[in-house]
């Protein structure tokens, strides 16, 4: 996520790399882990993008700071040979006003936005995004007033193997850029998806979900099994955009826009359906959108997938053929009736890292979000998804997006 034009006032202009603390990890062994992962996914468990490691580095402890023009400066590096990435997860985190958390690569081509005290939040956590670099320095900059005033703590960093648009299995080729025209008429719906991590270690799809007062609160779903819930709600991040500049063009999609940490509010083993709260709205110049839902029983007698094959850049996929209700991996219907069953792709595909993704009807209106299945390219197997109907009564998603319990069971997607 290169951002050149950013402008940061760094100690490290005048202080030598050698003289910060640091954490280093050796490099991972890739082929093997890739294999373990080739196996978990069979069993239809979220895919990993890093592997986690539990560290205790604070401010507080090391003491390392350092005076600087306009009060004190700490730092901290983090080094981990050919890592594809690193992300961080602080679980003290509150920032007095003035003061700034930059998070950049150690030869400053790679730059995560600077974190504030507009960034405190009700989970008093900061999980960030992944930077490109395997060598990455942290630095806290404080007014000279406000330093007993910083809560910091990095407990743990995620060494990337593999990452959005970088796994070891590319997306197939039948995969449908949403840059390409069969996506148009479909815009709207396209902007509500984004690719998540959580932990900052795994991966999958998710979406803005509208509710009927139509207020954008931002609630978001994704599937139960992407692990989201009340005790790392936090770690969540959405990177929004994710997609080609152009249709079967170059990999070049973004992650520079993104929101951090959640509120788990409900979750449904049945339907695999999972519904959290973002602790911030995207910012309006991303153009994201709430997506339209369908409570009702029907299903719709077509359908069409948005989501991140392999979390790769955003596709579009499409069924012209009914789809159909059943158990999960069953193949007969109604089954038990707690998934929408697409029988086969007429065009594209969905893979690992879709999970979560959401399945609209001919109204453009969510009727579920991808559980599993066996759809890929060069096959015509079935994919399941959480049947919306079923999380909607199950799991009581009125409360929150019916609050006002005006009964209504069809809302269709807006504009942020």
């Amino acid at each position: 996520m290169k951002t050149l034009a950013l402008v940061v006032t760094m100690s490290l202009s005048f202080q030598a790399y050698s003289a910060i603390n640091s954490t280093f990890f050796a490099p991972l062994d890739v082929k093997a882990i890739h294999d373990q992962e080739v196996k978990n996914e069979k069993k239809g468990i979220a895919p990993r993008f890093a592997i986690p490691h539990s560290v205790s580095v604070s401010p507080e402890k090391s003491q390392n700071w350092e005076k600087s023009a306009t009060g004190y400066t700490w730092t901290h590096r983090v080094t981990t040979p050919n890592a594809v990435s690193l992300n961080f997860g602080f679980s003290r985190f509150h920032l007095p006003e003035g003061a700034e958390l930059n998070i950049y690569s150690a030869d400053r081509t790679e730059f995560i936005r600077p974190f504030t005290s507009a960034d405190n939040n009700v989970n008093n956590a900061l999980w960030t995004p992944v930077i490109m670099s395997d060598d990455v320095v942290i630095e806290l900059s404080v007014p000279a007033n406000a330093v007993s005033e910083v809560q910091l703590e990095l407990t743990q960093v995620g060494q990337g193997f593999r990452t959005f648009g970088q796994s070891t299995a590319k997306s197939g080729s039948c995969n449908i850029d949403v840059a390409c025209s069969e996506s148009v008429g479909w815009e709207r719906e396209i902007n509500s998806v984004a690719v998540i991590s959580t932990g900052g270690s795994n991966f999958c799809t998710g979406f803005m979900i509208n509710n009927v007062k139509g207020d954008r609160t931002p609630y978001f779903m994704t599937a139960a099994h992407c692990r989201i819930t009340a005790s790392n709600a936090a770690s969540l991040v959405t990177y929004w955009n994710f997609q080609t500049s152009s249709c079967k063009g170059p990999r070049n999609g973004r992650l520079d826009q993104f929101n951090t940490g959640a509120v788990h509010l409900a979750s449904n083993g049945r339907s695999d359906a999972t519904l959290v709260k973002l602790n911030s709205s995207p910012k309006a110049e991303w153009n994201v959108t709430y997506a339209g839902w369908d409570a009702t029983p029907a299903i719709g007698t077509s359908a069409v997938a948005i989501h991140h094959p392999n979390v790769d850049e955003k596709s579009i996929s499409f069924e012209n053929d009914p789809t159909v209700l059943s158990s999960y991996g069953g193949t007969t219907s109604p089954g038990d009736s707690t998934h929408v069953r697409v029988i086969d792709w007429d065009s594209g595909t969905t893979e690992p890292g879709s999970s979560g993704s959401p399945l609209f009807d001919s109204n453009h209106r969510v009727v579920g979000q991808l559980h599993g299945g066996g759809a890929a390219c060069g096959n015509n197997q079935s994919d399941y998804y959480g049947r919306f109907h079923t999380t909607y009564r199950e799991a009581r998603l009125a409360t929150w997006l019916d609050e006002d319990s005006t009964g209504t069971l069809t809302v269709d997607t807006i504009l942020q």
